[in-house]
Protein backbone atom coordinates (compact mmCIF):
# COMPACT_ATOMS: atom_id res chain seq x y z
CA UNK A 1 0.00 0.00 0.00
CA UNK A 2 1.34 3.41 -0.89
CA UNK A 3 1.36 6.51 1.26
CA UNK A 4 0.33 8.72 -1.62
CA UNK A 5 -0.28 8.71 -5.34
CA UNK A 6 2.60 9.40 -7.70
CA UNK A 7 2.71 13.15 -8.07
CA UNK A 8 3.41 15.10 -11.23
CA UNK A 9 4.95 17.99 -9.31
CA UNK A 10 8.24 18.01 -7.38
CA UNK A 11 8.35 18.36 -3.63
CA UNK A 12 8.81 21.91 -2.31
CA UNK A 13 12.21 23.47 -2.61
CA UNK A 14 13.44 21.35 -5.49
CA UNK A 15 14.12 22.01 -9.14
CA UNK A 16 11.55 21.12 -11.75
CA UNK A 17 13.56 20.78 -14.94
CA UNK A 18 15.84 18.06 -16.18
CA UNK A 19 18.79 20.39 -15.68
CA UNK A 20 18.04 21.08 -12.02
CA UNK A 21 21.36 20.90 -10.18
CA UNK A 22 23.19 20.26 -13.46
CA UNK A 23 25.89 22.81 -12.62
CA UNK A 24 26.61 21.24 -9.22
CA UNK A 25 29.30 18.62 -8.82
CA UNK A 26 27.83 15.23 -7.83
CA UNK A 27 28.71 14.11 -4.33
CA UNK A 28 28.45 10.49 -5.45
CA UNK A 29 29.09 9.41 -9.02
CA UNK A 30 28.56 5.78 -10.08
CA UNK A 31 29.90 4.85 -13.52
CA UNK A 32 29.41 1.55 -15.38
CA UNK A 33 29.00 -0.41 -12.15
CA UNK A 34 28.87 -4.17 -12.59
CA UNK A 35 28.31 -6.66 -9.78
CA UNK A 36 28.51 -10.35 -10.59
CA UNK A 37 28.23 -13.39 -8.35
CA UNK A 38 29.70 -16.78 -9.13
CA UNK A 39 27.26 -19.62 -8.44
CA UNK A 40 27.08 -23.34 -9.19
CA UNK A 41 24.68 -22.58 -12.04
CA UNK A 42 26.82 -19.82 -13.56
CA UNK A 43 27.53 -16.12 -13.16
CA UNK A 44 24.67 -13.93 -11.93
CA UNK A 45 24.84 -10.45 -13.51
CA UNK A 46 23.08 -8.70 -10.64
CA UNK A 47 24.11 -5.19 -11.75
CA UNK A 48 25.07 -4.68 -15.36
CA UNK A 49 26.54 -1.31 -16.36
CA UNK A 50 24.75 1.03 -13.93
CA UNK A 51 25.52 4.77 -13.89
CA UNK A 52 24.00 7.60 -11.83
CA UNK A 53 24.87 10.71 -9.81
CA UNK A 54 23.64 11.98 -6.44
CA UNK A 55 23.96 15.64 -5.42
CA UNK A 56 24.22 17.01 -1.91
CA UNK A 57 20.88 17.94 -0.43
CA UNK A 58 18.93 15.97 -3.05
CA UNK A 59 17.19 12.61 -2.95
CA UNK A 60 17.52 10.01 -5.70
CA UNK A 61 14.74 7.43 -5.75
CA UNK A 62 15.75 4.06 -7.23
CA UNK A 63 12.70 2.00 -8.15
CA UNK A 64 12.08 -1.41 -9.66
CA UNK A 65 10.80 -4.88 -8.96
CA UNK A 66 12.42 -7.22 -6.46
CA UNK A 67 15.58 -8.63 -8.03
CA UNK A 68 16.21 -5.61 -10.26
CA UNK A 69 19.56 -4.90 -8.58
CA UNK A 70 18.62 -1.89 -6.42
CA UNK A 71 19.94 -3.18 -3.11
CA UNK A 72 22.91 -5.00 -4.64
CA UNK A 73 24.13 -1.76 -6.25
CA UNK A 74 23.87 0.20 -3.03
CA UNK A 75 25.51 -2.51 -0.96
CA UNK A 76 28.42 -2.19 -3.39
CA UNK A 77 28.63 1.52 -2.51
CA UNK A 78 29.01 0.54 1.14
CA UNK A 79 31.49 -2.23 0.35
CA UNK A 80 29.27 -4.89 1.94
CA UNK A 81 29.77 -7.65 -0.65
CA UNK A 82 32.10 -10.53 0.11
CA UNK A 83 35.01 -10.11 -2.35
CA UNK A 84 35.43 -13.89 -2.49
CA UNK A 85 32.06 -14.33 -4.21
CA UNK A 86 31.36 -10.93 -5.75
CA UNK A 87 33.17 -9.48 -8.75
CA UNK A 88 32.73 -5.69 -8.76
CA UNK A 89 33.96 -3.39 -11.53
CA UNK A 90 33.36 0.16 -12.66
CA UNK A 91 33.68 3.31 -10.56
CA UNK A 92 31.99 4.50 -7.38
CA UNK A 93 33.35 7.99 -6.80
CA UNK A 94 32.68 9.66 -3.46
CA UNK A 95 33.89 13.22 -4.02
CA UNK A 96 36.43 11.78 -6.45
CA UNK A 97 37.58 8.88 -4.26
CA UNK A 98 36.99 5.50 -5.90
CA UNK A 99 35.34 3.13 -3.44
CA UNK A 100 35.62 0.10 -5.74
CA UNK A 101 39.40 0.03 -5.28
CA UNK A 102 39.40 1.24 -1.64
CA UNK A 103 40.83 -1.06 1.01
CA UNK A 104 38.53 -2.56 3.66
CA UNK A 105 40.10 -0.41 6.38
CA UNK A 106 39.17 2.70 4.42
CA UNK A 107 35.61 1.44 3.93
CA UNK A 108 35.33 0.86 7.68
CA UNK A 109 36.24 4.52 8.17
CA UNK A 110 33.49 5.60 5.77
CA UNK A 111 30.67 3.22 6.76
CA UNK A 112 28.50 4.68 9.49
CA UNK A 113 30.47 7.92 9.32
CA UNK A 114 30.25 9.57 5.89
CA UNK A 115 27.95 6.90 4.41
CA UNK A 116 25.14 5.28 6.37
CA UNK A 117 22.29 2.90 5.57
CA UNK A 118 18.79 2.30 6.91
CA UNK A 119 18.03 -1.37 6.38
CA UNK A 120 14.65 -2.69 5.31
CA UNK A 121 13.93 -4.76 8.43
CA UNK A 122 15.18 -3.13 11.66
CA UNK A 123 14.21 -6.17 13.75
CA UNK A 124 16.86 -8.28 12.00
CA UNK A 125 19.32 -5.39 11.53
CA UNK A 126 19.36 -4.50 15.23
CA UNK A 127 21.05 -6.86 17.69
CA UNK A 128 18.66 -8.36 20.27
CA UNK A 129 21.52 -8.62 22.80
CA UNK A 130 22.28 -4.91 23.13
CA UNK A 131 20.14 -1.96 24.09
CA UNK A 132 19.02 0.48 21.43
CA UNK A 133 21.15 3.18 23.05
CA UNK A 134 24.28 1.02 22.94
CA UNK A 135 23.77 0.33 19.24
CA UNK A 136 23.27 4.01 18.41
CA UNK A 137 26.33 4.93 20.47
CA UNK A 138 28.65 2.34 18.89
CA UNK A 139 29.34 4.13 15.57
CA UNK A 140 29.59 7.48 17.39
CA UNK A 141 32.24 6.13 19.72
CA UNK A 142 34.11 4.43 16.89
CA UNK A 143 34.21 7.34 14.46
CA UNK A 144 34.16 10.34 16.80
CA UNK A 145 36.30 8.94 19.62
CA UNK A 146 33.65 9.77 22.22
CA UNK A 147 33.57 8.30 25.72
CA UNK A 148 30.68 6.24 27.12
CA UNK A 149 28.92 9.15 28.81
CA UNK A 150 29.17 11.45 25.81
CA UNK A 151 28.01 8.69 23.47
CA UNK A 152 25.03 7.92 25.73
CA UNK A 153 24.00 11.58 25.73
CA UNK A 154 24.32 11.62 21.95
CA UNK A 155 22.08 8.52 21.74
CA UNK A 156 19.42 10.21 23.87
CA UNK A 157 19.67 13.34 21.70
CA UNK A 158 19.22 11.33 18.50
CA UNK A 159 16.27 9.34 19.89
CA UNK A 160 14.59 12.62 20.79
CA UNK A 161 15.37 14.03 17.34
CA UNK A 162 13.66 11.14 15.56
CA UNK A 163 10.58 11.45 17.75
CA UNK A 164 10.98 8.67 20.32
CA UNK A 165 9.05 9.67 23.48
CA UNK A 166 10.88 9.58 26.85
CA UNK A 167 14.30 9.07 25.23
CA UNK A 168 16.12 9.12 28.60
CA UNK A 169 14.22 5.96 29.53
CA UNK A 170 13.89 4.26 26.14
CA UNK A 171 17.64 4.50 25.49
CA UNK A 172 18.07 1.49 27.81
CA UNK A 173 15.35 -0.60 26.16
CA UNK A 174 16.00 -3.51 23.79
CA UNK A 175 14.73 -3.64 20.17
CA UNK A 176 11.92 -6.09 21.03
CA UNK A 177 10.50 -3.49 23.41
CA UNK A 178 10.00 -1.05 20.51
CA UNK A 179 7.14 -1.12 18.01
CA UNK A 180 7.92 -1.54 14.30
CA UNK A 181 7.73 2.18 13.64
CA UNK A 182 9.86 3.00 16.66
CA UNK A 183 12.50 0.45 15.63
CA UNK A 184 12.66 2.10 12.22
CA UNK A 185 13.10 5.48 13.92
CA UNK A 186 15.88 3.99 16.04
CA UNK A 187 17.56 2.72 12.86
CA UNK A 188 17.37 6.23 11.43
CA UNK A 189 18.89 7.63 14.63
CA UNK A 190 21.76 5.13 14.37
CA UNK A 191 22.32 5.96 10.71
CA UNK A 192 22.41 9.72 11.36
CA UNK A 193 24.33 9.74 14.65
CA UNK A 194 27.59 10.73 12.90
CA UNK A 195 25.95 13.27 10.55
CA UNK A 196 26.65 11.29 7.34
CA UNK A 197 27.01 13.00 3.98
CA UNK A 198 25.18 10.17 2.19
CA UNK A 199 22.22 8.21 3.55
CA UNK A 200 21.00 5.06 1.80
CA UNK A 201 17.44 4.11 2.77
CA UNK A 202 16.68 0.55 1.64
CA UNK A 203 12.88 0.11 1.61
CA UNK A 204 12.60 2.01 4.93
CA UNK A 205 8.77 1.92 5.02
CA UNK A 206 8.16 -1.73 4.11
CA UNK A 207 5.73 -3.55 6.46
CA UNK A 208 4.73 -0.28 8.18
CA UNK A 209 1.16 0.97 8.14
CA UNK A 210 0.48 4.02 5.97
CA UNK A 211 0.34 6.45 8.91
CA UNK A 212 3.77 5.38 10.18
CA UNK A 213 5.08 5.38 6.58
CA UNK A 214 4.13 9.02 6.22
CA UNK A 215 5.76 9.89 9.55
CA UNK A 216 9.02 8.13 8.59
CA UNK A 217 9.16 9.84 5.18
CA UNK A 218 8.47 13.26 6.69
CA UNK A 219 11.18 12.60 9.26
CA UNK A 220 13.74 11.78 6.56
CA UNK A 221 12.94 15.02 4.73
CA UNK A 222 13.23 17.06 7.92
CA UNK A 223 16.56 15.48 8.81
CA UNK A 224 17.85 15.98 5.27
CA UNK A 225 17.11 19.69 5.54
CA UNK A 226 18.88 19.78 8.90
CA UNK A 227 21.98 17.80 7.92
CA UNK A 228 22.13 18.59 4.19
CA UNK A 229 22.67 14.91 3.39
CA UNK A 230 22.33 13.30 -0.01
CA UNK A 231 19.80 10.45 0.12
CA UNK A 232 19.32 7.36 -2.01
CA UNK A 233 15.81 5.98 -1.50
CA UNK A 234 15.48 2.36 -2.64
CA UNK A 235 11.89 1.24 -3.11
CA UNK A 236 9.41 -0.52 -5.37
CA UNK A 237 6.75 2.05 -4.42
CA UNK A 238 6.31 4.99 -6.78
CA UNK A 239 4.07 6.64 -4.19
CA UNK A 240 7.01 6.80 -1.77
CA UNK A 241 9.29 8.14 -4.50
CA UNK A 242 6.84 10.88 -5.46
CA UNK A 243 6.70 12.04 -1.86
CA UNK A 244 10.40 12.34 -1.05
CA UNK A 245 12.55 12.23 -4.20
CA UNK A 246 13.96 14.92 -6.46
CA UNK A 247 15.19 12.51 -9.13
CA UNK A 248 14.22 8.98 -10.16
CA UNK A 249 16.22 6.08 -11.57
CA UNK A 250 14.15 3.13 -12.81
CA UNK A 251 15.96 -0.22 -12.78
CA UNK A 252 15.10 -3.48 -14.49
CA UNK A 253 17.16 -6.69 -14.64
CA UNK A 254 20.27 -5.01 -13.23
CA UNK A 255 20.17 -2.07 -15.64
CA UNK A 256 18.92 1.50 -15.57
CA UNK A 257 16.07 1.88 -18.06
CA UNK A 258 14.88 5.43 -17.32
CA UNK A 259 15.98 8.48 -15.37
CA UNK A 260 14.96 12.07 -14.82
CA UNK A 261 13.46 14.41 -12.27
CA UNK A 262 10.47 13.15 -10.33
CA UNK A 263 8.27 15.61 -12.24
CA UNK A 264 9.43 14.41 -15.65
CA UNK A 265 9.35 10.68 -14.97
CA UNK A 266 5.95 10.64 -13.27
CA UNK A 267 4.21 13.10 -15.59
CA UNK A 268 5.91 12.13 -18.86
CA UNK A 269 7.35 8.59 -18.49
CA UNK A 270 9.20 7.33 -21.56
CA UNK A 271 9.90 3.63 -20.97
CA UNK A 272 7.27 0.86 -21.33
CA UNK A 273 8.41 -0.62 -18.02
CA UNK A 274 7.72 2.67 -16.23
CA UNK A 275 4.33 2.77 -17.96
CA UNK A 276 3.68 -0.70 -16.57
CA UNK A 277 4.65 0.28 -13.04
CA UNK A 278 2.32 3.28 -13.12
CA UNK A 279 -0.55 1.32 -14.69
CA UNK A 280 -0.36 -1.46 -12.09
CA UNK A 281 -0.67 0.87 -9.09
CA UNK A 282 -3.94 1.59 -7.26
CA UNK A 283 -4.78 5.30 -7.17
CA UNK A 284 -6.66 7.11 -4.41
CA UNK A 285 -8.60 9.26 -6.88
CA UNK A 286 -9.23 6.49 -9.42
CA UNK A 287 -12.35 4.49 -10.18
CA UNK A 288 -12.60 1.79 -7.50
CA UNK A 289 -14.26 -0.54 -10.00
CA UNK A 290 -11.53 -0.14 -12.59
CA UNK A 291 -9.18 -3.10 -12.93
CA UNK A 292 -5.45 -2.63 -12.56
CA UNK A 293 -3.26 -3.44 -15.56
CA UNK A 294 -0.47 -5.78 -14.41
CA UNK A 295 2.86 -6.25 -16.16
CA UNK A 296 2.57 -9.65 -17.80
CA UNK A 297 5.33 -12.23 -17.66
CA UNK A 298 8.30 -12.49 -15.30
CA UNK A 299 11.71 -10.80 -15.13
CA UNK A 300 14.51 -12.54 -17.07
CA UNK A 301 17.07 -14.78 -15.45
CA UNK A 302 20.18 -12.82 -14.51
CA UNK A 303 22.22 -15.94 -15.23
CA UNK A 304 21.44 -15.53 -18.92
CA UNK A 305 19.86 -12.12 -19.57
CA UNK A 306 18.53 -11.30 -23.06
CA UNK A 307 21.09 -9.80 -25.47
CA UNK A 308 18.81 -6.89 -26.39
CA UNK A 309 16.40 -4.96 -24.23
CA UNK A 310 15.85 -6.96 -21.01
CA UNK A 311 12.19 -5.90 -20.94
CA UNK A 312 11.49 -7.03 -24.51
CA UNK A 313 9.92 -10.42 -23.59
CA UNK A 314 7.28 -8.60 -21.49
CA UNK A 315 6.86 -5.48 -23.61
CA UNK A 316 3.64 -5.09 -25.61
CA UNK A 317 5.24 -2.39 -27.79
CA UNK A 318 8.28 -4.32 -29.04
CA UNK A 319 6.73 -4.85 -32.49
CA UNK A 320 6.19 -1.11 -32.96
CA UNK A 321 9.83 -0.02 -32.97
CA UNK A 322 11.12 1.56 -36.21
CA UNK A 323 12.54 -0.64 -38.95
CA UNK A 324 16.21 -1.37 -38.46
CA UNK A 325 15.95 -1.64 -34.67
CA UNK A 326 15.50 -4.94 -32.84
CA UNK A 327 14.42 -5.11 -29.20
CA UNK A 328 15.48 -8.75 -28.96
CA UNK A 329 18.95 -8.28 -30.43
CA UNK A 330 20.07 -4.67 -29.92
CA UNK A 331 20.57 -3.29 -26.43
CA UNK A 332 19.13 0.25 -26.24
CA UNK A 333 21.42 2.84 -24.63
CA UNK A 334 20.48 5.20 -21.82
CA UNK A 335 21.98 8.64 -22.34
CA UNK A 336 23.11 10.99 -19.59
CA UNK A 337 20.41 13.19 -18.08
CA UNK A 338 16.75 12.73 -18.92
CA UNK A 339 16.03 9.69 -21.04
CA UNK A 340 14.93 6.08 -21.41
CA UNK A 341 16.69 3.01 -22.80
CA UNK A 342 14.11 2.17 -25.45
CA UNK A 343 14.17 1.78 -29.25
CA UNK A 344 10.88 3.65 -29.68
CA UNK A 345 11.34 7.15 -31.06
CA UNK A 346 10.57 10.18 -28.90
CA UNK A 347 7.52 10.87 -31.03
CA UNK A 348 6.24 7.32 -30.62
CA UNK A 349 6.71 7.52 -26.85
CA UNK A 350 4.68 10.73 -26.63
CA UNK A 351 1.82 9.34 -28.76
CA UNK A 352 1.72 5.94 -27.05
CA UNK A 353 1.73 7.44 -23.58
CA UNK A 354 -0.89 10.06 -24.40
CA UNK A 355 -3.28 7.80 -26.30
CA UNK A 356 -2.84 4.36 -24.69
CA UNK A 357 -1.23 4.72 -21.27
CA UNK A 358 -2.49 7.95 -19.73
CA UNK A 359 -6.19 6.91 -19.99
CA UNK A 360 -5.37 3.99 -17.66
CA UNK A 361 -4.05 6.37 -15.01
CA UNK A 362 -7.14 8.57 -14.74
Amino acid sequence: MTTTEPAATPRPGTGTGTDAGADAEPFLSVRDLRVRFATEDGTVKAVDGLSFDVLRGRTLGIVGESGSGKSVANQAILGLHNPRVADISGEILLEGEDLVTARERRMEQLRGNRIAIIFQDPLTALSPYHTVGQQIAEPYRKHKGAGRREARERSIEMLARVGIPSPQRRVDDYPHQFSGGMRQRAMIAMALVCDPDLLIADEPTTALDVTVQAQILDLLLELQQEFGSAIIMITHDLGVVSRVSDDILVMYAGRAVERGTVHDVLSRPQHPYTWGLLSSMPRLSGDVGKELVPITGTPPSLLNPPPGCPFAPRCSFRDEVPEGRSCTEDRPALSEGRGAACHLTDGQKRVLFTERIRPRLV
